[in-house]
């Protein structure tokens, strides 16, 4: 029987905490730390409007070698191993996948999303494409691809090697267990040992934006309002007694 490792997982009150903080917030946090690019570059919102946070587990692909992968894709179904990482699957979970940009193979098809959204999963993150569509779209499943093909998944040029080992990923370096954060603006990796920091960080961010763009929206001068100058400050703190959140 084949057998993956699991992930470890970051303690649930940090995913709640970052929930509110957009991918593009804790990008910049980020890059201000001295990460300088965790944006995935490749794979693209699929439906716009969703927003995910949860723990990653993780899959290889590598190229086809026809001495290391025999295909049976029916005759031993559990010696594909693009199954074993959704038997982890965890609510919350996301799956983040190095497909290598490949976009002639369908890593998951509309069988397999049906049981990862079953099992509670977050969203899907792949470099590189899906299959089935049409029935894929009626889970409403989040997720940020390349793009969609016909082929199933080993068709063509790579077969799943390694689940839940660490991974590059849209030219992002993904380590289980890692946060990923994805919307809209794409998708972005949190190690966990960075993230109560970012927590704290975009919170201030986010709080003093807020009254910026109050400003701004007035015809406030840009200078004094974005990024916040330090002689705005009393009319800031002015602001948040004005404006207390409950």
């Amino acid at each position: 029987m084949t057998h993956t490792p699991d992930i470890t997982r970051p303690p649930k009150d940090l995913i709640e905490a970052l929930r509110e903080i957009g991918a593009a917030t804790v990008a910049g946090t980020l890059g201000h730390m001295g990460f300088r690019n965790p944006h995935m570059v490749g794979p693209v919102a699929q439906n716009h409007g969703k927003s995910i946070v949860g723990p990653a587990l993780t899959l290889q692909f590598m190229p086809q070698r026809p001495d290391l992968f025999n295909e049976g894709e029916y005759a031993d179904p559990e010696t594909q191993l693009h199954r074993h990482v959704l038997y982890h699957a965890q609510e919350g979970d996301v799956v983040v996948v190095d497909a290598r940009g490949d976009m002639s193979s369908g890593v998951f098809g509309d069988m397999m999303s049906t049981y990862f959204k079953g099992r509670g999963g977050a969203g899907i993150v792949i470099d590189g494409c899906m299959r089935d569509r049409p029935n894929v779209e009626k889970l409403d499943l989040p997720l940020w691809l390349r793009g969609w093909t016909p082929n199933y998944h080993v068709q063509t040029n790579i077969y799943p090697n390694a689940v839940n080992v660490p991974i590059a990923c849209g030219g992002v370096t993904v380590i289980p267990g890692d946060i990923i954060v994805a919307d809209d603006d794409g998708v972005v990796v949190l190690p966990v040992a960075m993230a109560p920091k970012v927590i704290e960080e975009s919170q201030k961010h986010h709080e003093w934006e807020e009254f910026s763009r109050v400003k701004l929206m007035e015809g406030g001068p840009l200078q004094r309002y974005y990024p916040l100058h330090p002689s705005a400050t009393d009319e800031y703190e002015a602001w948040q007694k004005a404006h207390p959140k409950s």
